[in-house]
Order: structure tokens, then C-alpha cells, then sequence
């Protein structure tokens, strides 16, 4: 379902409650993205939303990319007791001392996937459903997510579940969630199509 803004366009229901959310919406929400840092970045802002909405995450996005290095893995998998002290002071973030701890593990299982695999990229993209057989959904989870948990689970990463997995594939672009009247489908499926999969 989708509702005209102010600008008259059609947009998904769901960003109409804020300009920050609708500016996410129009210009990153469901666009695919390759780059192993923002994937990584994605992944854990899923796993702080756990039980919140993503609005009060995207309010706090950037504070979360200066306590977090702009979620160099590299840099994460190195934080120490320390970090996670001054962390869990941080009132500009989320402070659960287990999703912090989520995070600087998965920083450090991100590092091993780049070696197995590549690319955190490869790895994700591998579990891209069929576009002839995905529409716009409004359940939390899929198939593919559930997939997708699994082997991160089994990798050792941590609050990775399915929904998070799917919240993650919507906005990575891995699916194209946008309503079907939606304005801003139509972009996502073009980048969609020029997009290269990484292998």
C-alpha cells in the first residue's frame, strides 16, 4: 500500500511518517548495493533495530557510524573490553552491551567470509530470489532470509535471525519491496537490472 506525499508522488506507507524516512526511501531503500562495507553496515544497524523501529536507528545512523570506525570490519574486529566500556556510555547509540558485542564478533566472522568467499558481497548476493517469482511482500521473513540466517548462524555471526535477514535484503535491494504503485519501484528496478552481480 502507498500514499501520495506533498511532492504528489506515490510512495510506500510505511516512510510517510518522516522527511528522513522518506529521503531513506527515495534514495537508498530497495537500490542494490555491492560494497562490503555498507553491507556490513547494514547488517548490524538490522541487529541493533532488533525489538525498536528503524526509525530510531536512522536517527542515530551516523552516531553509530562514528562509534563504529564507519563500520570498517577491519578496524570493529579489533575493539577490545575498552571499546565496548565507552561504548555502552555512548548515548548517541543503542547501548546493549550484547548487540555491541554482536557487533565487534561479526566484524571479526566478516573478516574470515572475505577470506572464504571474497567478498561479503558474494556472499549475500548469492541468495538473491528469482525475480519471476518475488513480489512486494509485507511478511518479515522469506525463504532466501531464513537461508541466510542459518549460514550466518553456522559462520558464527549473532543477531543475525530471519527477520533481520529479510529487513536486510529489502534494503540492500537483494528483493524490490516497493509497493506496486509506488513511485520510486520503477528506479529500483532499473538499478536492479544495470546492477552487476558480484561473484
Amino acid at each position: 500500500m502507498s500514499n501520495r506525499a506533498a511532492d504528489h508522488q506515490q510512495r510506500c506507507q510505511w516512510c510517510l511518517s518522516s522527511d528522513e524516512y522518506m529521503r531513506y526511501h527515495d534514495t537508498e531503500w530497495g537500490y542494490p548495493v555491492s560494497d562490503d562495507q555498507r553491507l556490513f553496515e547494514k547488517i548490524c544497524l538490522e541487529g541493533f533495530q532488533s525489538g525498536l523501529s528503524w526509525r530510531t536507528i536512522l536517527s542515530k545512523r551516523e552516531n553509530f557510524r562514528k562509534a563504529f570506525k564507519n563500520f570498517d570490519f577491519d578496524k570493529v574486529a579489533r575493539f577490545t573490553d575498552r571499546h565496548i566500556d565507552k561504548l555502552l556510555e555512548d548515548e548517541g547509540i543503542v547501548r546493549h552491551r550484547g548487540k555491541i558485542e554482536a557487533t565487534i564478533n561479526n566484524a571479526k566472522r566478516a573478516k574470515e567470509m572475505v577470506k572464504e568467499e571474497g567478498s561479503l558481497a558474494a556472499f549475500f548476493w548469492r541468495f538473491e530470489p528469482d525475480d519471476s517469482t518475488h513480489s512486494p511482500q509485507t511478511v518479515s521473513t522469506s525463504p532466501e532470509s531464513i537461508a541466510i540466517s542459518k549460514e550466518l548462524k553456522k559462520r558464527g555471526w549473532k543477531f543475525v535471525g530471519p527477520t533481520t535477514a529479510y529487513a536486510f535484503m529489502q534494503a540492500m535491494g537483494l528483493v524490490n519491496d516497493h509497493a506496486e504503485d509506488c513511485a520510486f519501484r520503477v528506479k529500483a528496478t532499473k538499478a536492479r537490472k544495470a546492477f552487476k552481480k558480484p561473484v
